[in-house]
């Protein structure tokens, strides 16, 4: 894991080298369209205002619960009983994010998303609330974690969501065995190279033409940049989008000429 002064400055090298997240320079009509339509698009959704209220609730939760950490872990959080506010504080996605997610979802309506890291559901809340015709499937490695999340969900009244509980090295065989397809696949809760390389590997299996796969902290450490070059020059990937701290992955056909985008967000 880079301390964060190297992830500042690499943070700053990414800003300098990024495209205008305006869509200004980006000669691919796919791409100006997801800048334009997506990473730009300010509407306010009501169902992110739920959400954001149970990310409160979480942030003040004095609750001790005990985590299992199936990942690269956090350098962070080291004991195994944690408050749910230091959890939350520490591992969750950030509304920024979150709410690209949410509009990721709602844009391109894919209808099996899996999430690997369901944390206390509040990405995975978010991905559900935008395309409540989906199914999703999301596996979390931690029992009590797990719980908070199912809390998280029924307090939304969610219900498009399976919540797996299990290593992921244990239980995506199986869960991919259930779904169709992986139309988006959500991979947050193992920052180690050879996991993420072997779970990307294991998706492409069950992908389509309109399939997308984001990795979250593609610069988290040095590891996870090395799998994150490795993915982006595999002969199935056509398109990707660095965003620093998520990475997108296309397949798109008709894309001919492999195509990496690094865009300022």
């Amino acid at each position: 894991m880079y301390t964060s002064l190297q992830l500042a400055k690499k943070y700053i090298g990414y800003y300098i080298k990024a495209s205008n997240a305006k869509g200004h320079g980006i000669h691919s009509p796919f791409v100006y369209d997801f800048v334009e339509n997506v990473l730009q698009n300010k509407k306010n959704f009501s169902a992110c205002q739920d959400i954001e209220q149970l990310r409160k609730k979480l942030l003040q939760d004095e609750r001790l619960i005990n985590v299992t950490d199936h990942g690269a872990g956090s350098a962070m959080l080291t004991a195994r009983k944690k408050k749910v506010k230091d959890i939350a504080r520490t591992s969750l996605k950030n509304k920024k994010f979150a709410q690209l997610l949410f509009r990721i979802v709602g844009y391109y309506k894919p209808k099996t998303i899996i999430e690997l890291g369901t944390s206390f559901g509040i990405t995975t809340a978010y991905m559900a609330s935008a395309n409540p015709d989906a199914k999703i499937y999301s596996i979390e490695g931690s029992t009590e974690i797990a719980s908070v999340a199912h809390a998280t969900l029924t307090g939304l009244g969610i219900t498009n969501v399976t919540i797996v509980h299990g290593n992921f090295d244990e239980t995506l065989s199986s869960t991919l065995s259930q779904a169709e397809t992986a139309d988006l696949v959500f991979i947050d809760g193992d920052h180690r190279k050879e996991s993420t390389i072997q779970y990307f590997r294991m998706f492409l299996k069950k992908i389509n033409a309109q399939s997308i796969l984001i990795f979250d902290d593609i610069h988290w450490s040095s590891g996870m940049e090395e799998a994150w070059d490795i993915i982006k020059i595999d002969p199935a990937v056509t398109l990707t989008i660095d965003l620093f701290f998520i990475g997108l992955v296309f397949f798109k056909t008709e894309i001919k000429a492999k195509q990496d985008f690094v865009i300022r967000f």
